[in-house]
């Protein structure tokens, strides 16, 4: 049995990951959905699963009922840690676009050291959130107050916070976040809310956007503090 102190393979931590955050936003981990966000089949996760099983990094009775162990999370912690301090790198040294940190911190956070992940913790100043506004694991209650644009209504003002790690695995979604300029930092108005088909239009400096329901749950921002 693989022990506890070992680091996970590289496919594993990707596993370890995407549970972790279904676990924090969602309270259970979804094996169909698991293998959508990984890009594999159904089968291919309960082989996973049997392995990460016996190696103690998750526990339960078939796909329905698994839960990260100890081991697990803190495992998991730990690569989400390394992928997002990655991001940063990326981001602010390397100068790497947004569009790109993503996917190419995936290429990296595998082979950091412990002593790299924490000398890059600080020259990066410590951060508590990704690029992209999620946060670490550990400084979740500082993002617990930012609300899903699917939940304000037309006229709300609001600063965009957060893309959700869910969106941030989407290319096309982010090419078009971008694009229109919804993004951290961006203040934005609810222009209006169309539940019949599932749509709301923001203005974000001067221009229309417009977003489905399924795109801007996993938007999130902050009312002004003037608001």
């Amino acid at each position: 049995m693989t022990s506890g102190a070992e680091r996970p393979t590289p496919t594993v931590e990707d596993y370890l990951m995407t549970m972790h955050v279904m676990e924090r936003d969602y309270g259970e981990i979804v094996a169909a959905r698991l293998a959508e966000m990984l890009g594999v089949s159904a089968a291919t996760v309960a082989v996973t699963f049997k392995r990460m099983q016996r190696d103690n990094w998750i526990c339960g009775k078939g796909r329905k009922s698994v839960r990260l162990t100890e081991t697990g999370r803190a495992a998991a912690h730990s690569v989400t840690r390394r992928h997002m301090l990655t991001e940063w790198l990326l981001l602010k040294i390397l100068k790497v676009d947004l569009p790109l940190i993503h996917d190419e911190a995936h290429n990296i956070e595998h082979a950091l050291s412990p002593h790299l992940e924490e000398r890059l913790r600080e020259i990066l100043g410590d951060p508590h959130v990704c690029p992209h506004g999620n946060p670490f694991p550990g400084y979740e209650s500082e993002v617990g107050g930012w609300k899903p644009l699917t939940a304000l209504a037309a006229g709300d003002e609001v600063v965009i916070r957060r893309i959700h790690e869910f969106a941030e695995e989407n290319g096309e979604m982010m090419d078009y976040l971008i694009q229109t300029g919804v993004l951290p930092g961006a203040q934005a108005q609810v222009v209006e809310v169309l539940p019949f088909n599932q749509t709301l239009t923001l203005a974000v400096k001067g221009e229309r956007v417009i977003l489905g329901y399924s795109a801007a749950r996993y938007i999130f921002g902050e009312r002004p503090a003037s608001a």
